[in-house]
């Protein structure tokens, strides 16, 4: 029988009222940790140093609170990425894999760190108890209950709104995007390609990609926007920005070189 994964109460009695940095921060380790239980993480060091030290260098800049910001990286081949209140963010290891580049996986994070930074999750959170929503966390983060592989009883009762945004949001937090990763030292230049990659992959191989345009909305005028963005910064400053590092190339070897990730389990009877 699956342990069950139960929305702090603490959400529930923030629905209707503000929520402090504190209650935040509370809220998201309380998930992040009952998440890392159930979901399957990467368990090796490089990779977990090399995520946390990537999304640190790309949220730091961007934090005036001080948050105590974690990665990590879930051994799906789903192409996901999941921001919980607080600076806990999860990124799908088939995500990291389909990047091009170091400025393409940036991207990701500082979208993820954007979505932090503007309380998107909290407000969603706010909205939880009017929405009454039952869901499967491990199928939005991982599809697999779409594709019909897997059942699991994971009943977040409303988080799952920290995974799916509105196309406002996820507007705001491309915005976001820019900035952060070159604040960063990266180029934003992988935003937009990052997007186009995922969008013919979609065409390719929709399963693997069904997870993350589910959670976030992806049109072509998000492409023509990031682009727009990009080409409104200096162009000198922005060819001085990394594109690439050996670093990132020997982390994406490392991660492709581990044993694959797990299958979903057979549902339970």
């Amino acid at each position: 029988m699956h342990r069950r994964l139960l929305l702090p109460a603490l959400a529930l009695s923030l629905a209707a009222c503000e929520v402090s940095q504190e209650q935040e921060v509370q809220l998201g380790r309380q998930n992040a940790e009952q998440i890392a239980a159930q979901l399957p993480i990467v368990d090796d060091p490089v990779v977990e140093r090399y995520i946390n030290a990537l999304g640190t260098r790309i949220a730091r800049p961007a934090d005036t609170r001080g948050l105590e910001w974690q990665f990590r990286v879930v051994d799906s081949r789903e192409v996901n990425a999941f921001a919980l209140p607080g600076g806990f963010i999860f990124v799908n290891r088939g995500l990291i894999e389909r990047a091009g580049n170091l400025s393409e996986l940036a991207g990701v994070l500082g979208h993820e760190v954007g979505h932090v930074t503007l309380r998107h999750s909290v407000e969603q959170l706010k909205s939880a108890q009017k929405t009454n929503i039952g869901v499967t966390l491990l199928c939005t983060l991982t599809n697999v209950c779409d594709n019909g592989l897997a059942r699991v009883a994971i009943n977040v009762g409303g988080s799952a709104l920290f995974a799916k945004h509105s196309r406002e949001d996820e507007r705001e937090a491309d915005a976001e995007a820019v900035d952060n990763v070159v604040r960063a030292g990266i180029s934003p230049a992988g935003i937009p390609s990052m997007f186009e990659t995922l969008m013919k992959e979609r065409r390719a191989e929709p399963g693997v990609v069904d997870a993350w345009f589910g959670t976030h909305p992806l049109e072509e005028s998000r492409v023509t926007e990031t682009r727009r963005l990009v080409g409104a910064l200096d162009a000198a400053q922005v060819a001085q920005l990394a594109v690439d590092s050996p670093e990132f190339q020997a982390f994406q070897r490392r991660l492709r070189a581990l044993p694959p990730p797990p299958e979903p389990a057979a549902p339970q009877p």
